[in-house]
Order: C-alpha cells, then structure tokens, then sequence
C-alpha cells in the first residue's frame, strides 16, 4: 500500500513512463537521467515516481489486459497507482478529467481474465520453453508470480575487514532494521532501502550490494588461500571481490571481462575492498591470446556467462521486453562458446562452475549437458556436498543449483560446478 499522505505527482509519473516504456534502454538508466533532468523533484516525488514505474514493468501484462484499448503512459500510470499501489482516487481525482473520473471508478473493481503468460508476466516465447522443458503451467505460474515482487536490498560483509555480526551490530545502533540472510554467511538482508552509498560501511569497503543468489555462487567454487583462480565474465566485480575475500587476499586471481566499461566500475570497488590479489584485464573476445598463458593452470574457474538476465526480474522488470527467443539463441552460441574457451585454463583436479541468472535450461542445463557431451575430461560434482561443505543449509533436488525468488528469496540462479579429470 503506497503512502497517499504525500501528493501523488501523476504528471510527473507519466513523462517518467513515456521515456522508460519503449524498453530501448535499461529502466533504472532510464530514470536516473530523468532525475537528473528534472532537480526540483523531492525525495518523496522520486519515491513515487521510481516505485510506480518498477511496478508498472512488473506487472505490465496485467495492466496492459485491464486498460485495453487505452495503452498510453498515462493509463498506465493511473492503473498502476490504482490497482498496484493501493493509491485511493481522491490521492489522484484534481488531476483526473470527467471521463477518467469515470473510468477510474469502473477499473478499480475489474479483474480481467489472464493467460498463463499474462498472469506470470513472463513473455510467451519464455513461458513455450519452459513448458518444453517439463515444467508444469502451476510451477511456471510460482517461479513468475516469485519475481513479481520488488527484491530486497542484500548486503555482502567484505570479511577482510569485517565481520557479519559486527556490522549488524553497528546497523542495529543506527536503528536500521536487518537480518542475517538464510544461506550465505556473508549476506545481510535489509528490511527497508537505505542510501547505502554515503554509510560508512559502504564507504569503508566493509559491505557490498549483493544478491544472496550471487553470493552462492562463490561458494560454490570455494577457492582458498594461495590458489590460482580466474572470474571469466567478471563485469563489474562483485563476484571477483566475494572470490577475492574467500581467498583471504592471497593467490592470484584474474578478472577478464570483454568491456571496459564495466572492469572499470570494479575500481573503487577493488579499492575500497582492500584487496591485493585481484588482477583486473580485458580481453578482445573468449579466444583472446592473453587466455593463453594461463591454460591448464587455474584451480578454479567461475563462468558467470552473459544470459538473459530473466532471473532477475524481481530488480530489473524491463529485461522481459528487450528479449526474445531469437536473441537468446545468440547467447546460446556465446554460452557454449565461453564455457569452452574457460575450460581450458582449469588444471587436472581443478573445478568449474558455469553460472547464470536465467531461469531458461536454454542458457542452464542444457548448455552443460552438451559440454559434458563434447568434453569427457570434466564431470559434475555433487552440488549438495558442496554446499554443505561451505555450511549453507541448502537441497537441491538434482546436481545443479536452482536458485528462484519464491523458493529462495533470492534472483534466480543457476549453476552447476565441475571437476577436471586426468584422462
């Protein structure tokens, strides 16, 4: 339920709409630079703003059936504030014309009838895989209606400097309500969004932003003090800094990723970490001579591969528009092309964990099953024994890890670590 004690700035919520809804660029982008281009608006006016936007994605199938025909920004706005909100009309009526007086009164009771694809909000072509995958119409329905809800701010303690009940401790000083995240030892979950970035625990490099789905991930490779590992798609580093911890700042660890812009985000990152280990390098593409040199010498390789990102849409909604089948089927090639190329720097004895953020066995499964096909010198470990030798109370019912907002509280992931053999 939205606070309406505060004025609604319906005009506002609209322009706001019209620049995000053609999905040519990433929504929070998006409205960053409207913020930016529009400094009078208050805090509380950006508040309404951001959160009738990030709900109108979530759950524009929905609103899209429940105003037909009037698919503007504005009857998009006004639905979302309605029926998504809890926004009473007398918040919005001395903005409302005689006609949508009227229309407003009528939407308020509708509730039309949804396609599966609609009630999950996920798009038909991803709701057709899925269904060709196994999943039954009722799960797909759970994982969608999972990732309807916005996800809460997860916190990474940097246990170089840290320590998980230390910085709770410090947070319930400051009268910031936050909890202990189920599986990860590192996580903290905050129970309210908070301006992270100008708390002294972000600035002095103690915590970072990280999903609890994410930080599995690096438990799942485990690397240990003085190893060799490498973090194959390291983007702006979040896993290379959780990796980096791990390995006590000892080792080497190489961080690749093909675009400079985002290495450079990992920056102040590094520095505020405090790390010494991590070795940040481009590289021109997943066959890039630089690689070379590394061949056969890693003991552990983390394959976060670019996907589709629609396990993460609890945080970023507008990736359902800028998808379909054809541009997954492209990852699909770079997938397997990536996973390749990392696999050759993994020692005899080393492990290998392919991961991503979508929920489709497109990008997950069965990505690894023909890897395993064509690569006989790798097998897959037992994920639940790897867990438990992390300490993280976590089943999986198979080999993989399955990670999905309504089972897990945390974006969906997916990984499967594996083992090089010597034959």
């Amino acid at each position: 339920m939205a606070d309406s004690s505060s004025p609604i700035p319906l005009l506002a919520i609209v322009s706001a709409l019209h620049r995000v809804l053609p999905a040519e660029h990433p929504a929070d982008t998006v409205l960053s630079h409207f913020f930016r281009t529009h400094p009078k608006l208050g805090a509380s006016d950006r508040h309404h703003i951001a959160e009738t936007v990030f709900a109108t994605l979530r759950r524009l199938s929905y609103l899209r059936v429940l105003i037909a025909p009037y698919d503007t920004p504005r009857a998009f706005a006004i639905a979302a504030l309605i029926k998504l909100r809890g926004v009473p009309i007398r918040a919005i009526e001395h903005d409302l014309g005689r006609d949508e007086k009227e229309w407003v009164v009528t939407l308020k009771g509708a509730h039309p009838e949804l396609t599966l694809s609609e009630q999950a909000e996920l798009p038909p072509w991803a709701v057709t895989s899925l269904q060709g995958s196994g999943m039954s119409d009722e799960a797909i329905l759970a994982l969608g209606r999972g990732m309807q809800r916005p996800a809460p701010l997860d916190l990474r303690v940097n246990t170089i400097k840290a320590k998980r009940e230390d910085v709770l401790a410090q947070l319930e000083r400051e009268g910031i309500a936050a909890e202990a995240t189920p599986y990860s030892p590192f996580g903290i979950r905050l129970k309210d969004k908070i301006a992270l970035n100008k708390h002294s625990l972000f600035a002095g490099g103690k915590v970072e932003v990280q999903d609890e789905g994410s930080q599995l991930l690096g438990l799942l490779l485990a690397p240990k003090r003085g190893e060799m590992v490498t973090d194959f798609c390291a983007g702006a580093g979040g896993k290379t800094l959780l990796l980096g911890a791990m390995m006590q700042s000892s080792g080497r660890l190489y961080a690749f990723d093909v675009a400079e812009g985002r290495l450079s985000k990992m920056k102040p990152r590094l520095a505020r970490s405090g790390l010494s280990n991590v070795h940040p390098q481009r590289i021109e593409h997943e066959r890039d001579s630089r690689i070379s040199r590394l061949v056969n010498k890693m003991d552990r390789v983390l394959v976060d591969a670019p996907c589709s990102g629609l396990g993460t849409l609890r945080r970023n909604p507008d990736l359902k528009l800028r998808q379909n089948a054809e541009s997954v089927a492209e990852l699909n090639t770079l997938q397997r092309n990536i996973l390749q190329s990392a696999s050759r720097l993994v020692r005899v004895g080393g492990r290998l964990v392919y991961a991503t953020c979508s929920i489709l066995p497109a990008e997950n499964q069965e990505i690894v099953q023909a890897f395993l096909a064509d690569n006989p010198q790798f097998s897959l470990l037992p994920v639940n024994e790897l867990l438990a030798a992390q300490r993280v109370d976590l089943t999986m019912p198979d080999e993989y890890l399955n990670l999905t907002a309504h089972q897990h509280g945390t974006d969906g992931f997916f990984a499967a670590a594996l083992v090089r053999h010597d034959y």
